[in-house]
């Protein structure tokens, strides 16, 4: 069954000729633009420390620089999929371009933190309504029979930018500055407007659309409220935000406000909701759209613990951190276009559930290995284990959830398959960073005075209060490179410094490690239930189809 409703006298001058006779540069088009909206969320992260400096910058300030782009990014998804429906995922791809091409130059001129959050806001405006078309024109561009070996390239894509951001970025931070992070934009995406403008194809169609703009304002709403919450929860630690208003109100009227939205599009169903009437109906893509999130959980759940284990328990600098989790990226460029070979062939369901029992296998072979003294070659191995598995599930996800979608709501499926995804990527980050501060604070206190026994006498106290202080109220806990928990004073006795400095090294050591252990037990869960739930896909119906079957059209 197809889902959604063609129309009934198909596409005006048949805008797939262009995608039939050149889907591979098409492809290559859209992975330069998907590339580049990947890219900059990696490469900023490593530029932090430098954007701190270069702005003045405070705290706060630093993680609404972040947290800007992944709040209008998260919220605007479904409706620039869904705009990608009423005017074309063309039209709409080269809007977000332009779009996200100025932010990143606005951002590299930014001179205060405000003008620079604003920016980074933009960047999630044109970044919500390229990406949505990316996979949209993606699914139409190549027939049934071939889409799961694009899929697999598109997604191998992912896997290069993971480890592109941190490594380019460093450079880039070292030789340039900070500001050279954005304008490396400038030339990808000027690149990628002259070449989207001559070979896309023009995916618009007969049946005029119209929004509906009580469900866009209601989903928007909903999904900033939720994504607010979980995005600042860790910070608030769930409590008060300002007045009576606190994380769980903003939690719990996003879900009210979402539930509003889910009754509204009930009611609007005979007309032209925001999301397409059936679309959940389908048993595939309501799967896959919790699968995905599931996946995304699991990236979050994973790299949230490892990155502060390798900076603050090894005392790895952010570079080296970044490469030693390069295995783990290059393992999925290599698996990513063998799931799609594998989907086409066979079916994605098969090569999905491979992948995930592969990704929660090799995140359990972290857990196991995670010690102080670590052997890398272990710790390469999970990596590369889990990456694999990551890269296998691509292809087949995308294949299976878009299996049934016709090309004029594409660009709506598209939308709300990545909110699911980025919607996995925010409880993961939430649940992961609430479990990681309750179990530290839990145990920091109990370790710090086991560890003091070989300090004088009179530190003992002062020592195991600095932790038990860094635990109560979570805002001291200090866990970035070389940092082990609570601030030490600057004006300690040099002749003591050293002693208390391997003691508090110790003593988040003897802390850390067991929470870390215990924390990467829920992203293995979840990916465990994404696997039960993958049991529930229906498996492809092999059909004799020809290859130039109409893109999209049902199967």
């Amino acid at each position: 069954m197809a889902i959604g409703t063609p129309s009934s006298t198909g596409a005006t001058g048949d805008p797939t000729m262009v995608a039939r006779e050149r889907p591979w540069l098409v492809l290559a088009i859209l992975c330069l633009g998907f590339f580049m909206i990947l890219l900059d969320t990696t490469i900023v992260n490593i530029a932090l420390p430098a954007l701190t400096t270069g702005l003045g910058a405070s705290l706060d300030q630093v993680l609404w620089i972040v947290n800007a782009y992944t709040l209008v990014y998260a919220g605007l998804l479904i409706t620039g999929g869904r705009l990608g429906d009423l005017l074309g995922a063309k039209r709409l791809f080269l809007i977000g371009l332009v779009v996200f091409t100025a932010a990143s130059a606005l951002c590299g001129f930014a001179g205060t933190p405000g003008q620079l959050i604003a920016a980074r806001a933009l960047q999630g405006v044109g970044g919500a309504l390229l990406t949505p078309q990316t996979l949209a024109i993606l699914t139409v561009s190549f027939p049934p029979n071939r889409r799961g070996a694009a899929y697999g390239i598109w997604g191998a894509v992912a896997g290069l930018a993971t480890i592109a951001g941190p490594v380019f970025g460093g450079w880039l931070v070292s030789a340039f500055g900070w500001r050279w992070i954005f304008y490396v934009n400038l030339p990808i995406g000027i690149a990628v407007l002259v070449l989207g403008l001559r070979y896309l194809p023009d995916l618009r169609f007969n049946r005029k659309h119209r929004l509906d703009w009580r469900g866009t304002l209601l989903v928007s709403a909903a999904l900033f409220l939720i994504c607010f919450g979980l995005i600042e929860g860790p910070s608030h630690r769930w409590g008060t935000v300002w007045g009576p208003v606190s994380i769980p109100v903003f939690l719990a009227a996003g879900v009210i406000v979402l539930l509003l939205f889910v009754w509204q599009q009930r009611q609007h169903r005979d007309r032209e909701p925001l999301i397409p009437s059936g679309i959940y109906a389908d048993r595939n893509f309501a799967v896959m759209s919790g699968v995905i999130a599931a996946i995304s959980f699991g990236m979050l759940g994973l790299f949230l613990p490892l990155v502060i284990f390798l900076q603050s328990v090894l005392g790895l600098d952010a570079l080296h951190a970044g490469l030693a989790l390069a295995p783990m990226s290059l393992a999925s460029i290599f698996s990513a276009p063998v799931g799609g070979r594998l989907a086409d062939r066979y079916g994605g369901k098969d090569a999905l559930i491979a992948g995930l029992l592969l990704w929660a296998g090799g995140i359990g072979l972290v857990l196991q290995v995670t010690r102080l003294y670590i052997n890398r070659t272990e710790l390469i191995i999970g990596l590369v284990v889990a990456g694999l598995g990551l890269g296998l599930t691509f292809a087949p996800l995308q294949s299976i959830a878009m299996r049934n979608v016709v090309p004029n709501v594409a660009s709506s499926a598209a939308g709300l398959i990545n909110t699911s995804r980025q919607m996995g990527a925010l409880l993961g980050s939430a649940v992961t960073g609430a479990v990681l501060q309750t179990q530290l604070a839990a145990r920091l206190g109990s370790s710090a005075r086991e560890n003091v026994q070989s300090l004088p006498d009179h530190f003992h106290k002062w020592l195991i209060e600095g932790f038990e202080k860094a635990a109560a109220t979570g805002r001291d806990l200090a866990v970035g490179v070389g940092q082990t928990g609570a601030h030490l004073p600057a004006d300690l006795p040099a002749s003591v410094r050293p002693a208390i400095e391997q003691v508090a090294s110790k003593t988040f050591y003897d802390a850390y490690i067991p929470t870390m252990r215990i924390t990467l037990i829920i992203p293995v869960a979840v990916l465990v239930l994404a696997l039960i739930g993958a049991l529930f896909a229906r498996s492809q119906q092999r059909t004799a189809a020809p290859a130039e079957t109409v893109p999209g059209a049902a199967e």
